[in-house]
């Protein structure tokens, strides 16, 4: 009998340790859910309080500044490129000529050599002639701005001033020679502004 009744205390204990198990199952359930609850309404408002949030938007200053020098580091360049340029065309142009001559009251002369290389090198082919002379000027421009197209009312500004810097070091207006190189500069400046404007048109209907 002693067997039975430990056996019987053993069921009975069992049993009563499942129910309290099992009873108290729903419980932990339902707090998991509370606290599921709670942390979602906890991370919307703080999704609000982000919406809420202002940008603010400040200037890089060293970057302006920085592009800022470059624009006249770009500009002085090629102003002085052009003034340079022009002078020697202005003093081939005179040599070529007998200019010198004239403007010394004939006390300067150019030899017979100087005078031949100054006629060939203002001449149509000449280093000096508009179209070489002309083209060192833009291919400059080019150079300083890689080709940039949003540049070439800069660097044309720039040529001007350089044109205005020979001509006043010149004392005078410069030869015609010079007056010709500037004509066909402002040509090639448009020609690259036109070149670009239709590279442009061209991407934006590929694109399409």
């Amino acid at each position: 009998m002693s067997v039975y009744g430990v056996s019987n205390q053993t069921n009975t204990d069992i049993y009563s340790n499942y129910k309290a198990a099992s009873s108290s199952q729903p419980k932990a359930e339902k707090q998991t859910s509370t606290t599921t609850q709670d942390s979602a309404a906890v991370y919307e408002s703080s999704k609000n309080t982000q919406d809420t949030v202002k940008k603010t938007y400040t200037p890089n200053t060293a970057l302006v500044n920085k592009m800022k020098a470059d624009a006249e580091a770009r500009t002085s360049q090629l102003q002085g490129l052009v003034d340079k340029l022009l002078k020697e065309q202005g003093n081939a142009y005179g040599q070529a000529n007998d200019i010198w001559k004239l403007l010394s009251g004939g006390k300067l002369k150019v030899d017979a050599a100087t005078k031949l290389q100054a006629q060939k090198d203002i001449a149509e082919d000449g280093y000096y002639g508009v179209e070489q002379t002309s083209s060192r000027i833009v291919d400059f421009a080019k150079a300083l701005t890689g080709g940039d197209p949003d540049k070439i009312e800069e660097m044309r500004a720039a040529f001007e001033k350089g044109y205005k810097m020979a001509t006043k070091t010149w004392g005078k207006e410069l030869p015609d020679i010079s007056s010709r190189t500037y004509d066909a500069v402002m040509k090639k400046f448009d020609a690259w502004k036109e070149e670009s404007a239709n590279a442009n048109s061209a991407n934006n209907t590929s694109v399409v």
